[in-house]
């Protein structure tokens, strides 16, 4: 199952309007701009807002928790992201 970590903690899980996979303007709409793909570890990609920085999008907590795991790394994630499987992105 997708979900959605919201820059507020929140965590919504969501799913493709077709049942499948995500569109690019689904994801974008997610993220509030143009994609940026990472994949973690166990498979799963998160999609973020590749400028989200450039824009001062708040700091998303749980989802830099989550990119750090995978990526040793001190780089952090903004704004809403979406979890899913690499499945769901075609």
């Amino acid at each position: 199952m997708a979900y959605i970590i919201k820059t507020t903690g929140e965590v919504i899980e969501t799913q493709p309007a077709n049942g499948t996979d995500f569109s690019l303007e689904e994801l974008q709409t997610i993220v509030g701009g143009y994609i940026e793909v990472v994949s973690l570890h166990d498979g799963r990609l998160i999609v973020c807002d590749e400028q989200g920085k450039c824009k001062g999008k708040d700091r998303n907590h749980k989802a830099t928790e989550l990119f750090r795991l995978t990526l040793l790394t001190t780089d952090f994630l903004v704004g809403d992201v979406l979890v899913c499987d690499a499945e769901e992105i075609k």
